[in-house]
């Protein structure tokens, strides 16, 4: 009997359509992409008006077999991949793959999408089949080869000019430049100093309240209007002369309206914000959530289709979050008509709607004993802000009141107070969209005053306050930034930033990015020589240009001419311009204390640091972070070379010692001595195994003849044959897990004598069961604070690591053989 066969990305989503299809249809899954542009050079042929050179992916190729057997003995091949511009390619890739006509009558090749994976949905969209959307699969083939023109032009032209391993991308080199530019304004900021003064005020029938000086003779106070401790002063001794009374009250009602439901982007910043999730994480884990899990009915999809833009919800949606809202919250929190949202984002595409739940009825509480830690807390972000975009507004009574300073005070004084009362909580009592700016003071309630009442004024308060530079980005706020100015597409967002974590252009520290120093000259290079093409605003139009190529708007290769002519031009003229010192190379105004030459900054593995102009005779370095070098400090010995005294400096790995006819004799030695264990080497059987310390301050155990001889080892030798095989010694271990214990080096051999037992575990014994009366609360430790860690300088002199180079380290894992030393 022939088959169906239906084609969805992954073997999770394969799994949960195959039940609802039930008998006569197969789903297998292609295990996401099947073919792409080769990673090397060539892979689009820009001669033939950027004909790409598509190769079908190794980890593909047994993917590929089973899905051709398949589609053989199979009647009709429906193509079911995700409904955005990437599952479209993925459909029209799988097709090239195959070598299945989109014509063929055998197979029928049909294509089908869905929002969600519930019966219902898959049931519906396959009565509703179409064709390959070519316009799309343009539009994400342009955008693959954009990228690709990008990555392989750019990147070797970064390796030639700062070092080999760098890379550039058309999305991911912008975002950089918006960390570096954002840090740039940090470092450039100029804290301006400013002050309020506050006052305890309190009504006649002493209710206590505070206000903010507002006004001085009629005229409203700016931010900087108090600039000075002295103005400050001035005020507040006018102000101890005066006396006050309200002079104007204010009530107005406010509503507030809830945020719409989540889109790609809006949910990577309030994972963030609200559960510390990275953009990766929480795709990954909405993806599980899509792809189905079983909630004890079989597997299910919990939310719709993640990668949107919409912010749109279904009737079905609405209607469900109608009831919901109803039933536990009471008629009053609810819509008569569902709450309609428009997105705000630049370029988005709006076909799709907001992610959501697939079923509102599945509440948190519900589905919690199915899922992870992490799914449910994701699940139930997603649940609340839903459910909460279909309820009630909320309305706030505020009410502001002007207090004035009376007639024969020094100055005309007016002071506000503001305050907030919560009538109707509406969808607060559920939700609450978090923020990146740093939250304001509550506003309280206010007694309540009347126009003409005087009021006592208690103390005064001037405070004074500097003004802040603009925070770092933290994931949510780029992810925001970066949708602001459309730029990229949010469901590539994760990985961009993986990227630049992972090429060390970046790094995360409390949630906020970094940039590194080779971030920083990367970033510099491509704004100062490629301005036009780490400009927002050219990135963001190139994504209207990809978005109208999916709109059958344009067509995708004049797109791609007219990117690539001026790109590689300049990128031409640009090999020939700047050298590699220009850009890793920095003039300074100091001079080398070894030489005199003028140093230089440059940049290393590590970062930046500072190094003699005049290598390689001169191989000085130094920390570029502006601490004190140690002065070297003359030893007792002497250079066993020249006789000249020996020097204790300060190096990359710690203290060495050099000798003081440098740069005549370059003699250098650790300035702890290796300790000679009076054991033969094992496997030269002329040196002795001496006890040293790695440049990691780790011990361990070598030949002295070392670079002529290798032997290591990481523990403590015996100059005892092993009684098994005969090896010339046996090492000494001590471990937590096995106690003391002595063993044979070689790899071969398991002999092995325990001499002192590991300690047994003390087994607790259980505490009888406690009635709810006897439990006590638990007491709450007060938190320990850690000391900071010392920063460790980023490059120091090379003397140091010749110095290490003196002695070898065993690798681990290598016991009784020649081994490298590690780095």
């Amino acid at each position: 009997m022939a088959q169906t066969l239906v084609i969805v990305e992954s073997p999770a989503k394969a799994k949960t359509i195959e039940k609802f299809l039930g008998k006569g249809f197969k789903v297998l899954a292609s295990y996401g992409h099947v073919r792409a542009l080769p990673s090397k050079q060539g892979s689009v042929d820009i001669a033939r008006d950027f004909e790409p050179k598509y190769h079908i992916l190794p980890e593909s190729m047994k993917h590929i077999e089973l899905l051709k057997k398949e589609a053989a003995k199979s009647s009709e091949l429906i193509l079911a991949t995700d409904l955005d511009r990437e599952g479209e390619a993925i459909a029209w890739h799988l097709l090239e793959a195959l070598e299945i006509s989109e014509e063929s009558t055998s197979p029928v090749v049909k294509r089908v999408t869905f929002h969600e994976i519930t019966k219902k949905a898959i049931l519906k969209a396959m009565e509703e089949p179409r064709h390959i959307a070519r316009d799309l699969v343009d539009a994400q083939q342009a955008r693959s080869i954009l990228d690709y023109l990008v990555g392989f032009n750019l990147s070797p032209f970064l390796w030639k000019k700062i070092r080999y391993g760098l890379s550039a991308g058309r999305v991911q080199s912008v975002a950089l430049r918006l960390i570096c530019d954002r840090e740039k304004e940090i470092q450039g900021f100029d804290p301006r100093e400013y002050w309020t003064i506050e006052a305890d005020m309190a009504t006649v029938r002493n209710e206590p309240f505070r206000a903010r000086l507002h006004a001085v003779g009629g005229e409203r106070l700016d931010k900087f209007a108090i600039a000075t401790t002295i103005e400050a002063e001035a005020l507040v001794a006018d102000l101890e002369k005066s006396r006050f009374s309200v002079t104007s009250v204010t009530r107005s009602e406010k509503k507030r309206n809830p945020a719409a439901p989540f889109t790609t982007s809006t949910l990577q910043q309030e994972a963030s914000r609200k559960l510390g999730f990275s953009a990766r994480k929480t795709m990954t884990t909405a993806q599980k959530l899509y792809e189905g899990i079983d909630i004890g009915q079989g597997d299910v999809g919990l939310i719709t289709y993640m990668r949107t833009d919409s912010v749109a919800l279904s009737e079905e949606a609405t209607d469900e979050a109608r009831e919901v809202i109803t039933r536990v919250f009471g008629k009053e929190y609810a819509l008569e008509k569902p709450r309609v949202y428009k997105s705000k984002a630049k370029n988005a595409q709006e076909a799709h709607e907001a992610v959501r739940p697939t079923a509102i009825i599945n509440t948190p509480d519900k589905v919690k004993p199915f899922l992870s830690s992490d799914q449910h807390r994701l699940y139930s972000l997603i649940w609340t802000r839903t459910v909460a975009s279909q309820m009630a507004a909320a309305i706030l009574d505020a009410t502001t009141v002007d207090i004035g300073s009376a007639p024969g005070a020094p100055r005309e004084f007016t002071f506000r107070a503001s305050g907030q009362v919560i009538r109707f909580p509406g969808f607060m009592k559920l939700y609450i969209e978090g923020t990146d700016e740093a939250e304001e003071k509550a506003e309280g309630l206010l007694p309540l005053l009347n126009e003409g009442e005087g009021v006592e004024r208690g103390e005064l308060y001037p405070e004074q306050h500097f003004t802040q530079p603009p925070p770092r980005y933290t994931e949510a706020s780029l992810v925001k930034t970066l949708e602001e100015y459309g730029i990229g597409r949010p469901s590539t967002y994760a990985s961009i930033m993986n990227t630049l974590v992972t090429r060390k252009y970046v790094r995360l520290e409390k949630r906020a990015f970094f940039p590194e120093d080779v971030g920083m000259v990367v970033s510099d290079l491509l704004v100062k020589h490629f301005h036009q093409y780490v400009d927002y605003d050219f990135t963001a139009k190139l994504e209207e240009d990809l978005d109208a190529i999916s709109r059958g708007e344009e067509q995708w290769r004049p797109v791609l001419r007219g990117f690539w002519d001026p790109f590689i031009a300049l990128l031409k003229q640009k090999e020939q311009e700047v050298s590699k010192e220009d850009v890793t190379t920095e003039k300074t105004d100091k001079l080398c204390p070894e030489c005199s030459k003028p140093l230089v900054v440059k940049l290393g593995r590590s970062g930046k640091f500072l190094a003699c102009s005049g290598f390689p005779e001169c191989r000085h370095t130094e920390p570029l972070s502006g601490e004190e070098q140690e002065e070297p400090v003359l030893s007792e010995e002497k250079c066993e070379k020249c006789g000249a005294p020996m020097l204790i400096k300060m190096g990359r790995f710690g203290k060495f010692l050099a000798c003081s006819a440098y740069p005549a004799c370059k003699n250098i030695q650790p300035l702890v001595k290796p300790k000679a264990l009076g054991i033969t080497c094992p496997e030269c059987k002329e040196g002795e195994m001496m006890e040293k310390k790695s440049r990691y301050g780790k011990i361990f155990y070598s030949c002295n003849r070392y670079p002529q001889c290798k032997y290591a080892l990481w523990d403590l030798p015996i100059n005892e044959p092993c009684p098994r095989c005969g090896h010339p010694v046996i090492v000494e271990k001590v471990t937590k897990r096995d106690g003391t214990y002595r063993k044979c080096p070689t790899e071969t051999c398991d002999y092995r004598l325990v001499l002192v037992e590991p300690e047994k575990k003390a087994t607790a014994k259980k505490a009888p069961a406690t009635t709810p009366a006897d439990k006590k609360e638990p007491v709450k430790k007060a938190p320990v604070k850690k000391a900071p860690a010392k920063k460790v300088p980023a490059k120091k002199g090379a003397a140091a690591e010749g110095a290490a180079k003196k002695t070898a380290a065993p690798a681990k894992k290598t016991a009784g053989k020649s081994v490298k030393k590690p780095s």
